[in-house]
This record gives structure tokens, C-alpha cells and sequence, in this order.
């Protein structure tokens, strides 16, 4: 499910064209685009190799795909992909979430057939009801897509059925003939690009882009439902496999299915089924498969289940996890379900939160069932995200005299109380955290958010300190921006250097943090080690800018002239 990526490494320079044209195009697009048209442009861009596929299948597919495209290459492709598409703001960048969602798909993970490949999961700022797969292992999962779920097991559902397009190697596929219409793809984006910067009406340009896409995808659309099904397939294996409802995933097509209809072309089509067309035999096969299944695993002893899902209590960052012995249940009323409190905190993180602090205020007011914890906690968080840190600490401190161990709640409350101005309260809360949780890198973020406004040179340093173990493995740009302002702060002017450069470079501008380096290393008041840690950094992406400048792929912060290799 999702449009798939693809793109050639290979020295032909049509091979080149997806990564080229992506990465170009996006630069390309003007600021006013709305983020709906610009995550179409990525998944357009992603699906036309797809799209261009015959209906054939290769006996040994890791080869073959291997020769076009290598793990590493198709890894550096995703990992520029989401360079960029957080240097357009289009990724909703939030440690809670972060852990959340790919906690869920590691889970996943474990139990297909490819556990040990890498994968990386992300939420997308786009109210739009989809997901998509990239090369490297890249799941994007909209914000939209969260939000509409009723539940754990549909999410999971979709990150299973994305799973199954990397594992059975349907990118790969997608390269054998992506120079084919790569070229008419581009075609399409520089004529929505167009589109955009000529109207101010968002609905232009997706016309424009809805129409190329209709071309491309009628071009092979039986291969694209084989692909779905073999997806579906391996999906739902997952999902049993891992403890959620293999239903799921079948019902979530159903009830969007079901709203399409309903709509009879009043409502929107769910960007979910334009991408993935879903039939009723599609849906019919994957709840008898998903029957199979359920029926398999009554018969095994409860013992083996369990025992497969220990692995979660240890590595699940803050206990997300589901308890093996509730699998297939929904939560009690009441009961505090993490999924739920991460459905409400995406909402609010990828919507307007004053907007939003009405929605939740007028629905607690009027409707009784409306009332559970996970809506209150959503509440909290729009009223704090909206400068009313106060009543957030209202909403927040009956919800913890319920669930007085909720990590996640007490993280929201001492935030509020940041917000409200009581500070003491609330870096003691944080302090507190961190002891329960070391190394959590939401507890970290926020408390050395904390400890840098408003601190001195000592709880400066003393935030550094929190944040400097969470480098070796970061990505996100704001763990590294947040490092080095408190760095700046404690007197360590390099390291804030560094940091700041890194941070530049995680958000999509690889040419700005390569002059940032090549400052820092002008300095006289370097030692031995600061030196030699910038001259290492400076060799790690000077093969990136100089392919950059190569291509003549723009980034947000390419040089006009070109003299910044």
C-alpha cells in the first residue's frame, strides 16, 4: 500500500531520475504550495516507478534488485528524502511520537520476513488519509491517516501492508523500468509547480498532478493490485504474527471504502484508496486469510505467544506495548491506551491547537462519551501548544490522580506547567522523569529545553550534558539545535558550532552546514580533537555537496553561482 519509490544509481543519466527529479523538483516548488500538494509531489514522484512496471516476476529478486540499486544506495536515497522533506516542514518531528511509531513498526518488524533489514518509520504532516514506502526502508505514515484510525490494530494494519511492499522487494521491482516514464512524471510536477505558482487556488496544481498521475498508473494497473495483494498477504501474517487483529487491516479498507460510497461523490476519495485501488474480492480475501489466521493461532499454547513478545518489554521506549495477555481486545473504558493518547497528540501536533482546544472543549461539553482520558489529554495539549499552560494543568492533574505512573502524562503536565510560567515545579518534574526514565529522549528534549530558557551557565551545561549521549544515534534536527543552544550557553562555543551545523544538515541544507564546518575550522582556539571531529565531518559530506553540485539538484540552501562545492 502506498506509492513506491524508485530511482537508478547507475551511470546512465535517466537512471538517475528519480532521486534528480525529486530532490529537484521540490527545491524548485514555491513557499505558498499548500503541504497537501507538496507530499503529493514526493508520492508522485515515488509512485511513478511503480507505475511503470510490467507484469512479470523475477525468480530471485534480491539479486537482480541489487544490481540496480545496493541497500546502502537505496538507504541514502531515503534518508535524503526525509532531509528534504523536513527542510519543507512537512514532518511532524516529536520524540513521543517518534518512539511511538517506530516502536510499532520494530514490532512488526520482528515478525516478517525481514527482521533484520533496516527500516525507519516517521509521521507526515498531511491531514490526507495515507502512507507510503520508500527505498531504505522509509514508512511514512500521515497524520490524517493517525487520526482516522479507531484503533491500534488498523494503524498497525497499514504499517504492516507498507512492510510487505519493502520485504517482498516491490521497489526494487519498480527500477527495472523507472527510466521509462520518470521523464513524464517530470513533466507532470514542473506542469503542477507551474500551476501552483501561477494560481492562488491550491486546486490547480493538483488537478494538473491527479491528471499525469491517472496516465502513468492506467499504464499498469494489474500489476499494481497483484502487488497489493501479495502486500495484503504478508501484511496480515504480520499482524497476527505480532499480536494485533489480523482483521484490521481489511476492516480499515472496508469502513474507508464504505465512506466513499456513502459519499456518493460528495465526499473526497481517500488519498489511501486513489493510491491503492481496493476491491471487494481484495477485501473478501484478506478477511478469510485474517479467519485463517485467528484460527492457527487459538490453537497454539498461550505460552508461545507470549514468550515471542517479551522482546517489547525491554525495547519499547516507554512501554507502548500492548500486555500479550489482552491481544485482540480493544481497552477497557477508562483505561489509558498509549495509542490513543498518540492519536490525540498527532492531531494536535499537526493541526492548529486553538483551533482545536474548541473542538475538544465544545465535544467534552456536549457529548458524555467523548469523555475519556485520551481526549482530555489531547485537550491539555492544545490548550498548552495554544499559550493557556493554567487550564492544561486543570485537565491534567485528574487524568495523573488516575494513572499516577503515566510517563506520558506527567511529561504533558510539567510542559504545562513550563508554559504557565511555574518553572521550578516544572524542572523538578522533569528531574524527576529523567531519574525514571534515563535516556529518554522526550524527558531529555524537554528538559533541556528547560534548563537552557530562562537558566544559568550551569544548568546550561548541565543540559548538554543530558543531550550529548543522544547524538551518536540522532537524526532529528531539533535534538541538535536544542544541544547547541545550550552548548552556546555553557561557554562551549565549538561544540554549539558543530551542533549547529549538524542541525542544518538533518534539515534538508547540506551546503550551509558545509560552511558552518569550514568556519569553524578557520579558528585559531581549535584543539587538537575539536579539529580533527570538524575535519572528519567535513569529509563526510563533502562526496554529498559535490554530487549535489553535480547533478545540479538545488536544495533549499544552494549557492546561486555555483562556488560552493
Amino acid at each position: 500500500m502506498g506509492p513506491h519509490a524508485g530511482g537508478s544509481s547507475g551511470t546512465d543519466a535517466a537512471g538517475h531520475g528519480l532521486n534528480a527529479i525529486v530532490t529537484h523538483l521540490m527545491s524548485m516548488a514555491p513557499r505558498p504550495l499548500a503541504p497537501r500538494l507538496l507530499t503529493a509531489l514526493i508520492t508522485a514522484g515515488l509512485a511513478c516507478a511503480a507505475g511503470a512496471q510490467q507484469d512479470v516476476r523475477l525468480p530471485d529478486l534480491g539479486s537482480s534488485a541489487n544490481a540496480l540499486i545496493s541497500p546502502q544506495e537505496a538507504q541514502d536515497y531515503g534518508a535524503s528524502m526525509l532531509r528534504q522533506m523536513r527542510a519543507l516542514d512537512m514532518v511532524v518531528d516529536d520524540p513521543l511520537l517518534d518512539d511511538y511509531i517506530n516502536d510499532l513498526g520494530y514490532r512488526l518488524v520482528a515478525s516478517s520476513d525481514k527482521p533484520k533489514d533496516h527500516f525507519a518509520f516517521f509521521v507526515v504532516k498531511d491531514q490526507e488519509i495515507n502512507a507510503f514506502a520508500a527505498p531504505g526502508g522509509y514508512i511514512a505514515v500521515n497524520a490524517g491517516l493517525m487520526t482516522i484510525t479507531r484503533d491500534e490494530s488498523e494503524l498497525a494494519g497499514v504499517v504492516a501492508h507498507e512492510i510487505g511492499h519493502i520485504t517482498q522487494n516491490h521497489l526494487q521491482r519498480a527500477f527495472e523500468d523507472s527510466k521509462k516514464d520518470a521523464p513524464l512524471m517530470a513533466l507532470v510536477l514542473l506542469g503542477a509547480i507551474a500551476a501552483g505558482a501561477g494560481s492562488k487556488s491550491g486546486d490547480a496544481p493538483m488537478a494538473v498532478l491527479a491528471g499525469g498521475q491517472g496516465l502513468i498508473a492506467q499504464k499498469s494497473i494489474n500489476f499494481t493490485r497483484k502487488d497489493e495483494i501479495e502486500a495484503d498477504r504478508v501484511g496480515i501474517q504480520t499482524l497476527a504474527k505480532a499480536g494485533f487483529d489480523p482483521n484490521a487491516m481489511a476492516g480499515f479498507f472496508q469502513r474507508m471504502q464504505d465512506v466513499m460510497s456513502a459519499g456518493a461523490g460528495g465526499e473526497d476519495v481517500p488519498a489511501l484508496l486513489q493510491t491503492h485501488p481496493v476491491t471487494t474480492m481484495r477485501i473478501s480475501d484478506a478477511k478469510a486469510r485474517a479467519g485463517a489466521l485467528i484460527a492457527a493461532q487459538k490453537l497454539r499454547p498461550a505460552a508461545t505467544l507470549m514468550d515471542k513478545l517479551q522482546w517489547e518489554k525491554s525495547t519499547a521506549p516507554i512501554a507502548f506495548v500492548k500486555d500479550p495477555t489482552t491481544l485482540f481486545q480493544p481497552p477497557a473504558r477508562g483505561h489509558l491506551d498509549s495509542y490513543a493518547l498518540m492519536r490525540e497528540r498527532v492531531r494536535v501536533l499537526a493541526g492548529d491547537a486553538t483551533k482545536l482546544a474548541t473542538y475538544y472543549s465544545a465535544n467534552l461539553q456536549t457529548r458524555p462519551d467523548f469523555d475519556i482520558p485520551a481526549n482530555r489529554y489531547g485537550y491539555a495539549l492544545a490548550l498548552t501548544r495554544s499559550g493557556r499552560g493554567a487550564a492544561a494543568v486543570e485537565q491534567l492533574q485528574p487524568l495523573l490522580q488516575s494513572h499516577p505512573e503515566s510517563l506520558i502524562l506527567k511529561l504533558a503536565l510539567a510542559d504545562a506547567r513550563l508554559q504557565a510560567g511555574q518553572r521550578a515545579a516544572a524542572l523538578a518534574a522533569y528531574a524527576g522523569l529523567n531519574t525514571q526514565s534515563p535516556r529518554n529522549r522526550a524527558v531529555a528534549l524537554a528538559y533541556a529545553k528547560a534548563l537552557t530558557a530562562g537558566g544559568d551557565q550551569q544548568q546550561a551545561r548541565l543540559a548538554a550534558d543530558l543531550l550529548r549521549p543522544l547524538l551518536d544515534n540522532a537524526s532529528e534536527p531539533e535534538i541538535y539545535s536544542t544541544y547547541a543552544r545550550a552548548s552556546d550557553k555553557a561557554g562551549d562555543s565549538v561544540r554549539a558550532g558543530e551542533a549547529f551545523a549538524d542541525a542544518s544538515y538533518y534539515s534538508g541544507r547540506p551546503y550551509d552546514a558545509m560552511e558552518q564546518l569550514k568556519r569553524l575550522l578557520r579558528r585559531d582556539d581549535l584543539d587538537y580533537y575539536a579539529r580533527v571531529r570538524i575535519q572528519a565531518r567535513i569529509a563526510e559530506l563533502t562526496p554529498l555537496v559535490l554530487e549535489l553540485h553535480k547533478r545540479k539538484i538545488k536544495t533549499e540552501d544552494s549557492p546561486d553561482d555555483g562556488s560552493r562545492q
